[in-house]
């Protein structure tokens, strides 16, 4: 990976998310068991580990979507443990899902508008008109250029390709204006043109913007990140760069499924 221009002021203040002894059990099962994490500003963290290794737990959990068990979460200065999915966007964490999250039938820039809305529910209703006024449309281009899909504002969903459909979900996540993005396998079921747009999406966005994301693909993780944590087990395996990560033999044992001999 070549190195990223990132402003070094963003690594001498507060951490921008702290994971302190997080849980997430359902009944049982501690799906996400005791992980603490501390992630600087701006930073390219990937979120590795085989399937049951508790990642997209630990997303949900980061986000909103389920709440730990225990453990204390801290983004930008706040305790967000306790705090809805909604409360956490409008504090600037945004995300992508495993699966798209579109509505098929209406435009690129309706989506758009839908989840830019989204953030002040009093101001949109779905029966009625979604024009952008001035500063959300400049947000939405903005986006869009970002995701490297601009010129298919006025397309249907449906009528774009799936790896299109993904670059939107970037977009749709990025026209909040988060702090912090969290790209829940954005190359799944990707072909491989489709791979190399996506990395090149990732790779130019804002280096202030805090990008935290779980991938399958090896390969193509460790080559768009600064850092990796390696899950198994809902728990943190092991943390280093890239390059420490390729040689380390618990990876490669746990996540590869190769032990490796002297």
């Amino acid at each position: 990976m070549s190195p990223r221009l990132v402003h070094w002021e963003l690594f001498v203040s507060e951490p921008i998310l702290t994971l302190t002894d997080v849980v997430v059990a359902f009944d049982a099962l501690r799906a996400v068991d005791g992980v603490s994490l501390i992630v600087p500003r701006g930073q390219r963290r990937a979120i590795i580990g085989p399937n049951g290794a508790g990642k997209t737990t630990l997303f949900n959990a980061i986000a909103g979507a389920h709440p730990p068990t225990s453990g204390k979460i801290r983004f930008n200065g706040h305790d967000v443990s306790r705090l809805p999915s909604h409360r956490r966007a409008q504090l600037g964490i945004s995300r992508t899902f495993q699966i798209t999250n579109l509505f098929p039938t209406l435009s690129v820039q309706d989506n758009m508008m839908l989840a830019l809305r989204g953030l002040k529910p009093k101001k949109f209703s779905l029966f009625g008109s979604p024009d952008a006024d001035e500063g959300e449309a400049a947000r939405i281009v903005d986006a869009l250029k970002a995701a490297r899909i601009a010129e298919r504002a006025d397309t249907i969903v449906k009528e774009m390709s799936y790896g299109e459909q993904r670059q939107l979900e970037i977009a749709i996540a990025l026209v909040t204006t988060p702090t912090m993005l969290l790209l829940d396998e954005p190359a799944a079921g990707l072909s491989p043109s489709e791979r190399s747009m996506i990395a090149e999406v990732i790779r130019s966005l804002d280096p202030a913007i805090t990008v935290i994301l779980i991938e399958h693909d090896m390969d193509l993780a460790l080559g768009l990140v600064d850092y990796v944590t390696c899950m198994f087990e809902g728990r943190v395996l092991v943390e280093e760069p890239p390059e420490g990560i390729r040689r380390n033999a618990k990876v490669q044992e746990v996540y590869l499924g190769k032990p490796r001999h002297a």
